[in-house]
């Protein structure tokens, strides 16, 4: 399963978190319980948003689909950097 970044604006804290790709995290708290980590003083309901991967933004500005192709055909862990 791929590593994602998340970016919670309020408290200024990225996180990563491995998921499908289907998922996407949109509150801290999914975050925080998906990451295994206490949320502090940020509100659990507070918005997160994913951050680009290097290889989305690879994919995006040569026009190739992120799950074709590279070293590992997008999947995460394959020791190339293509998380």
């Amino acid at each position: 399963m791929p590593t994602y970044e998340y970016y919670c604006e309020e408290n200024d804290q990225s996180v990563e978190v491995i998921h499908s790709m289907n998922e996407e995290m949109v509150t801290w708290g999914e975050l925080c319980d998906r990451a295994e980590i206490d949320c502090g003083g940020t509100p659990r309901e507070t918005g997160v948003m994913r951050k680009p991967s290097a290889i989305s933004l690879l994919s995006k500005k040569s026009g190739d689909s992120p799950q074709g192709g590279g070293c590992c055909g997008g999947g995460g862990g394959c020791g190339c950097g293509g998380h």
